[in-house]
């Protein structure tokens, strides 16, 4: 008997949903190519993938272009993208 190997489905928060609709053009056509490279490869290198810490300890960041990234956390058999903005938006003293 074979094992089949079930891949995580992805989902997207209310707040990641707004923050895309109002991110620029090329971000949404950005993401859209960046989303398909981490459903082929999660760790593919361009992706950048890796475990953020302090307030977002729990969650993981992939880019989505050289300032953008996309922050998502894994549960059991899902993925939730559950943020998306600039390095300083994301990461900046005021957020």
């Amino acid at each position: 008997m074979t094992k089949t190997i079930q891949t995580p489905r992805i989902e997207f928060s209310v707040f990641f949903n707004k923050q895309l609709t109002a991110a620029p053009r090329e971000i949404r056509v950005a993401f859209l190519e960046t989303l398909q490279l981490y459903r082929d490869d999660p760790n593919h290198p361009s992706l950048r993938n890796h475990a953020l810490k302090d307030k977002y300890a729990g969650f993981r960041s992939i880019d989505v272009t050289g300032d953008w990234r996309a922050l998502y956390r894994g549960e059991h058999e899902r993925i939730i993208f559950v943020e998306l903005g600039t390095h300083d938006q994301l990461y900046g003293e005021n957020s």
